[in-house]
Protein backbone atom coordinates (compact mmCIF):
# COMPACT_ATOMS: atom_id res chain seq x y z
CA UNK A 1 0.00 0.00 0.00
CA UNK A 2 1.18 3.54 -0.74
CA UNK A 3 0.75 5.54 2.45
CA UNK A 4 1.04 9.31 2.37
CA UNK A 5 2.29 10.64 5.69
CA UNK A 6 2.06 14.30 6.63
CA UNK A 7 4.35 15.34 9.48
CA UNK A 8 6.63 17.93 11.05
CA UNK A 9 9.83 19.22 9.49
CA UNK A 10 11.12 20.82 12.70
CA UNK A 11 13.97 19.31 14.71
CA UNK A 12 13.55 21.02 18.08
CA UNK A 13 10.63 18.98 19.38
CA UNK A 14 10.22 16.33 22.07
CA UNK A 15 12.35 13.23 21.28
CA UNK A 16 9.35 10.98 21.95
CA UNK A 17 7.80 12.27 18.71
CA UNK A 18 10.96 11.24 16.85
CA UNK A 19 10.80 7.76 18.38
CA UNK A 20 7.22 7.37 17.12
CA UNK A 21 8.16 8.66 13.65
CA UNK A 22 11.04 6.19 13.44
CA UNK A 23 8.76 3.41 14.65
CA UNK A 24 6.23 4.32 11.96
CA UNK A 25 8.86 4.33 9.19
CA UNK A 26 10.28 0.99 10.32
CA UNK A 27 6.84 -0.59 10.66
CA UNK A 28 5.80 0.61 7.20
CA UNK A 29 8.88 -0.99 5.68
CA UNK A 30 8.42 -4.22 7.66
CA UNK A 31 4.78 -4.46 6.52
CA UNK A 32 5.67 -3.77 2.89
CA UNK A 33 4.15 -0.29 2.56
CA UNK A 34 5.67 2.55 0.56
CA UNK A 35 6.06 5.98 2.16
CA UNK A 36 4.93 8.97 0.14
CA UNK A 37 5.75 12.20 1.93
CA UNK A 38 6.85 15.80 1.58
CA UNK A 39 10.50 14.95 0.96
CA UNK A 40 12.10 16.62 3.98
CA UNK A 41 15.39 15.54 5.51
CA UNK A 42 14.75 17.09 8.91
CA UNK A 43 12.20 16.74 11.67
CA UNK A 44 9.81 13.84 11.89
CA UNK A 45 9.71 13.72 8.09
CA UNK A 46 13.40 12.91 7.84
CA UNK A 47 13.42 10.52 10.80
CA UNK A 48 10.53 8.55 9.32
CA UNK A 49 12.03 8.44 5.82
CA UNK A 50 15.44 7.28 7.07
CA UNK A 51 13.82 4.56 9.21
CA UNK A 52 11.67 3.36 6.31
CA UNK A 53 14.65 3.26 3.95
CA UNK A 54 16.86 1.52 6.55
CA UNK A 55 14.17 -1.17 6.83
CA UNK A 56 14.17 -1.73 3.07
CA UNK A 57 10.99 0.26 2.44
CA UNK A 58 10.28 2.35 -0.64
CA UNK A 59 10.43 6.09 0.05
CA UNK A 60 8.95 8.62 -2.37
CA UNK A 61 9.62 12.30 -1.69
CA UNK A 62 7.53 15.04 -3.26
CA UNK A 63 8.57 18.68 -2.93
CA UNK A 64 8.56 21.96 -4.81
CA UNK A 65 11.84 22.77 -6.53
CA UNK A 66 12.29 25.88 -4.32
CA UNK A 67 12.95 23.50 -1.39
CA UNK A 68 15.93 22.06 -3.26
CA UNK A 69 18.61 23.73 -1.15
CA UNK A 70 21.44 22.24 0.91
CA UNK A 71 20.20 19.86 3.61
CA UNK A 72 16.46 20.48 3.19
CA UNK A 73 15.47 17.41 1.15
CA UNK A 74 16.05 13.70 1.71
CA UNK A 75 17.81 12.94 -1.58
CA UNK A 76 18.26 9.26 -0.73
CA UNK A 77 14.59 8.59 -1.47
CA UNK A 78 14.04 5.81 -4.01
CA UNK A 79 12.07 8.33 -6.05
CA UNK A 80 11.90 12.10 -5.81
CA UNK A 81 9.22 14.13 -7.57
CA UNK A 82 9.81 17.85 -7.98
CA UNK A 83 6.88 20.22 -8.39
CA UNK A 84 6.51 23.92 -9.10
CA UNK A 85 4.12 24.68 -6.23
CA UNK A 86 2.98 23.47 -2.84
CA UNK A 87 -0.49 22.82 -4.29
CA UNK A 88 0.95 20.59 -6.99
CA UNK A 89 2.99 18.76 -4.32
CA UNK A 90 -0.12 18.02 -2.29
CA UNK A 91 -2.09 16.91 -5.35
CA UNK A 92 0.61 14.41 -6.34
CA UNK A 93 0.86 13.02 -2.81
CA UNK A 94 -2.93 12.66 -2.55
CA UNK A 95 -3.27 11.06 -5.98
CA UNK A 96 -0.49 8.51 -5.40
CA UNK A 97 -1.69 7.49 -1.94
CA UNK A 98 -3.93 4.58 -1.03
CA UNK A 99 -4.23 5.87 2.55
CA UNK A 100 -3.11 8.74 4.78
CA UNK A 101 -1.49 9.23 8.16
CA UNK A 102 -1.21 12.63 9.80
CA UNK A 103 1.71 12.26 12.20
CA UNK A 104 2.31 15.11 14.64
CA UNK A 105 3.12 18.37 12.93
CA UNK A 106 2.41 22.05 12.71
CA UNK A 107 0.37 24.33 10.49
CA UNK A 108 1.49 22.69 7.21
CA UNK A 109 0.57 19.24 8.46
CA UNK A 110 -2.77 20.55 9.71
CA UNK A 111 -3.52 22.14 6.34
CA UNK A 112 -2.76 18.87 4.52
CA UNK A 113 -4.84 16.84 6.96
CA UNK A 114 -7.86 19.12 6.72
CA UNK A 115 -7.72 19.02 2.93
CA UNK A 116 -7.75 15.20 2.74
CA UNK A 117 -10.60 15.06 5.27
CA UNK A 118 -12.53 17.68 3.29
CA UNK A 119 -11.95 15.84 0.01
CA UNK A 120 -13.20 12.64 1.60
CA UNK A 121 -16.26 14.45 2.97
CA UNK A 122 -16.94 15.73 -0.57
CA UNK A 123 -16.58 12.17 -1.93
CA UNK A 124 -13.51 13.02 -4.02
CA UNK A 125 -11.77 9.98 -2.52
CA UNK A 126 -12.61 7.16 -0.15
CA UNK A 127 -9.14 6.52 1.24
CA UNK A 128 -8.70 5.86 4.96
CA UNK A 129 -7.19 8.61 7.14
CA UNK A 130 -5.45 7.98 10.45
CA UNK A 131 -4.31 10.60 12.93
CA UNK A 132 -1.16 9.38 14.66
CA UNK A 133 -2.05 10.93 17.99
CA UNK A 134 1.35 10.55 19.68
CA UNK A 135 1.26 12.10 23.18
CA UNK A 136 -2.31 13.25 22.42
CA UNK A 137 -0.96 15.75 19.87
CA UNK A 138 -4.31 15.83 18.06
CA UNK A 139 -6.53 15.59 21.15
CA UNK A 140 -7.64 19.22 21.06
CA UNK A 141 -8.25 19.05 17.30
CA UNK A 142 -10.50 16.01 17.75
CA UNK A 143 -12.34 17.85 20.53
CA UNK A 144 -12.75 20.89 18.26
CA UNK A 145 -14.18 18.73 15.48
CA UNK A 146 -16.55 17.03 17.93
CA UNK A 147 -17.71 20.46 19.09
CA UNK A 148 -18.27 21.50 15.47
CA UNK A 149 -20.48 18.45 14.99
CA UNK A 150 -22.41 19.04 18.22
CA UNK A 151 -23.06 22.65 17.12
CA UNK A 152 -24.13 21.43 13.64
CA UNK A 153 -21.27 23.07 11.74
CA UNK A 154 -20.57 19.61 10.37
CA UNK A 155 -22.43 16.32 10.37
CA UNK A 156 -21.79 13.98 13.29
CA UNK A 157 -21.04 11.17 10.82
CA UNK A 158 -18.15 13.25 9.43
CA UNK A 159 -16.26 12.35 12.60
CA UNK A 160 -15.92 8.89 11.02
CA UNK A 161 -13.94 10.30 8.08
CA UNK A 162 -10.75 9.70 10.08
CA UNK A 163 -9.57 7.58 12.99
CA UNK A 164 -7.41 8.77 15.88
CA UNK A 165 -4.71 6.20 16.74
CA UNK A 166 -2.33 6.28 19.69
CA UNK A 167 0.53 4.28 18.15
CA UNK A 168 2.08 3.65 14.74
CA UNK A 169 0.96 -0.01 14.90
CA UNK A 170 -2.62 1.01 15.64
CA UNK A 171 -2.57 3.47 12.71
CA UNK A 172 -1.22 0.86 10.30
CA UNK A 173 -3.67 -1.79 11.56
CA UNK A 174 -6.54 0.65 10.95
CA UNK A 175 -5.37 1.52 7.42
CA UNK A 176 -4.75 -2.11 6.47
CA UNK A 177 -8.20 -3.18 7.69
CA UNK A 178 -9.88 -0.25 5.93
CA UNK A 179 -8.15 -0.90 2.60
CA UNK A 180 -8.99 -4.62 2.73
CA UNK A 181 -12.53 -3.47 3.53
Amino acid sequence: MNICVFSASKDNIDPRFFAAAEELGSAMARRGHALIYGGGASGLMGAMARAAAAGGGRVVGVAPRFFDTEGVLYKEAAEFVFTDTMSERKTIMIDRADAFIAAPGGIGTLEELVEVITLKQLKQHDKPIALLNTLNHYGELVTLLENMAVKHFMAIEDLRLFNSCATPSEALDFLEAAVKG
